[in-house]
């Protein structure tokens, strides 16, 4: 993101989604091991044969084998694809721009000029309200809003934007509207002019992001 930075442009404040989609892949990781290996004990001590005395011992090395799957299939399946894709989710504030970028592997992003939108609205479901994280949508004057999801210290984070908006100077000109593409997995940094803060987000002063 160095490079990539206008003459003049300063990164304000890095953040990721609200980790609440995280609360299922995180309770599979560790209940399913758990319940794979007591079901893994439960076999080798004859439990099966005692149900159904059809199975033999012989079995014992199939339906272990079949515990250990289930956990391959849920860990990898399911929890790990979950992690990556919120590790893969970024929302950049600049001092000209807001930008959002999408995948690890398969990079994509968007980007709106903070000249450009005409307001900063946030909607928020129960569970998010608890949470303090919502959706922000930036209203640009084209169809269709751009929306940031699951922004943690919502709230936080719209001031930050307004704040932005406010202290631009009166000779920018941004083109309006938005702009998709895809970019580098760069590095943002730039003095933020907002001290560092026990926040939910990577704030640096002229330093690196860290991953």
């Amino acid at each position: 993101m160095r490079k990539e930075l206008l003459r003049g442009e300063q990164v304000i404040v890095i953040t990721r989604q609200q980790p609440r989609m995280l609360i299922g892949p995180v309770l599979a990781f560790i209940l399913v091991p758990a319940a794979s290996a007591f079901a893994c004990a439960w076999i080798v001590k004859g439990g099966p044969g005692k149900l159904l005395p059809v199975i033999t011992s012989e079995w014992n090395q199939w339906l272990v084998g079949a515990c250990l799957a289930v956990v391959a299939i849920v860990l990898l399946g399911y929890s790990l694809p979950a992690f990556i894709r919120w590790r893969g989710i970024r929302y950049i504030l600049t001092s000209g721009r807001i930008v959002a970028r999408f995948g690890m592997l398969r990079r994509g992003d968007w980007q709106v000029p903070l000249a450009a939108v005409r307001s900063v609205g946030i909607k928020q479901s129960l569970l998010q309200r608890i949470l303090r994280s919502g959706n922000i949508s930036l209203d640009t004057g084209h169809p269709g809003d751009a929306v940031l999801t699951d922004v943690p210290e919502v709230g936080t984070f719209r001031s930050f934007i307004l704040d932005a908006m406010a202290e631009l100077p009166a000779s920018v000109r941004f083109e309006s509207g938005r702009a998709t593409g895809t970019g580098d997995d760069g590095d943002f940094s730039g003095p933020t002019g907002y001290p560092d803060a026990a926040l939910p987000w990577h704030m640096r002063e002229g330093g690196r992001d860290e991953r």
